[in-house]
Parts: structure tokens; sequence; C-alpha cells
């Protein structure tokens, strides 16, 4: 796509689903990419060797878990040594927990807004001051159907994506005069290893996809092309927008007949 080529980009939670797919989609139109996981440093070596050979663009990778401050400040430290600066900044690392609302932990509650909001909080500072300087930059935020679909059962992960769509609201009108474009991506049901308990059950599987109006699940592929679009120069009069990559799921079926008047 058009001006995403040569770009620096990083991107969080980027050794499998979303992030992953995000990375090579950047990697396949000639970006140079950072690739952030807070998995064993061994692991995102393997990811970034199995993708050095296949794309045109540079891959390269760092252990960062998002919730450490430092961790974080490093790692931005770390990609302006490497490359000169950063021009996109891929928040994708999330996390979920479940439990009846009025038996869930503490410490539960805490962790997931610790990666999906505190952690996309962390990056986001840290991408603006670059940016800054720079005088441009984009942020692409990684949300859910979530941030405005309540999910019984998964309250830390709602009340995270929530907070994350004003996020992305708020940096966008706070930064739309100095060059800086922030947009969030909300994928819903997408194949992951993160949805493994019921991508990998046929009867699951089935039961899910029969809410989604297009009647099928997401690839990361999918999710990964609109990340991109959002980057290039194409979407260049977008910001502050969260863009719902749902199959319809937030169309809500159930309206599909008329019963309500």
């Amino acid at each position: 796509m058009k001006g995403i080529d040569k770009k620096r980009v990083f991107v969080t939670g980027a050794v499998q689903g979303i992030g992953r797919a995000v990375a090579e989609r950047f990697l396949s139109e000639g970006a140079s990419v950072l690739l952030t996981d807070a998995a064993p440093a061994e692991v995102i070596n393997d990811v970034v060797d199995s993708l050095e050979d296949r794309y045109p663009g540079l891959a390269f990778g760092t252990r960062i878990d998002i919730q450490e401050e430092k961790q974080v400040v490093d790692g931005f430290r770390y990609m302006q040594e490497a490359l000169g600066g950063c021009d996109i900044l891929v928040n994708n690392a999330g996390i979920n927990r479940q439990n009846p609302s009025h038996k869930f932990k503490t410490e539960d509650f805490d962790q997931v807004l610790g990666v999906n909001l505190r952690g996309a909080f962390l990056c986001s500072r840290e991408a603006l001051k670059l940016f800054l300087e720079q005088g441009a930059g984009i942020i692409l935020n990684n949300s859910s159907n979530h941030e405005i679909s309540p999910k019984p059962e998964f309250l830390a992960y709602s009340v995270s994506k929530g907070g994350l769509g004003n996020l992305t609201r708020t940096l966008a009108l706070e930064y739309s005069d100095r060059g800086i474009r922030v947009n969030a991506v909300a994928p819903g049901a997408t194949v992951t290893p993160l949805n493994a308990s019921w991508t990998e059950n046929p009867e699951t599987r089935k039961k899910v996809e029969s809410h989604i109006p297009l009647g099928r699940s997401a690839s990361a592929e999918e999710i990964a092309g609109v990340f991109a679009f959002l980057a290039s120069d194409d979407a260049a009069y977008i910001t502050g927008q969260t863009i719902y990559v749902d199959g319809g799921l937030t169309l809500h079926i159930d309206f599909k007949n008329n019963w309500s008047s």
C-alpha cells in the first residue's frame, strides 16, 4: 500500500495471532518492523529468523513486557538507536481473563488492564515523544467489538477495550494538528491462538459463527490488512476512528428479523 515502504514500525504482542500477521503484512510492504513480545527472547528470535528471508522489509525483535515502564522506555530507545526513529506504533498486545464479575479477582483485573490499556498508554507516550521530534507518526490500537458491546464475565477485557477506544479518540484530537494520526481496529471473532478454545472445536466454532452475520470468523491476515490500510497514505484523512472488522457482529444478528417493532 502507498506510503508504507521504508517506514519504521513498532509492534507489540508480535509473536503470534494478529500481532504476527500485522508484522508480516508490514514487512511484505517493505517496512522495517521491530517485533516485541513478553514471550521468551528465544521465541521472539525464532519468529524473526523465520521472517527475515521471506519479506523485503527488515525484521528484528526484542523482549518487552509492556506492563513495565522501564522496559517500554528502553524498547523505544532501542528502536531509535537501531533505526533512527519510529513512524508507526501498533498497540496489539492483549490478554483476557474470565470470571463472573462478583468473583473477578483483583489481580486478574489489574493484569488485564495493565497489558491492554496501561501498556498501550506507555507505548503511545514513548512513541509520541519520537513523533513530535519527527513531525509525524501513526498510532494504531488493536481494540475489539467489545469496545462498545458488553461481554459478561469478561469485565476487565470490556473495560480495557472501552478505555482503549477513548485513548484512541483523545490522542487523535490532542495531536491532530501535529502530523499524528491515531486510529483503532476492532476485530470480532478471529482465528488466533488466543481463541483456540472455540476455533479448534468444530461444534463450538459453528455456534460462535452462527452469531456472525457474514457466517464465518476472520483470519488474522484479514485483520492485518485493515491495519495496513490505516497506516497507508490512502487513510491520510482518517483519525480518531475505530474500524470494526467483525463480519457484522456489532449489527446484532437478532435484529435481522423484525421482532422488535
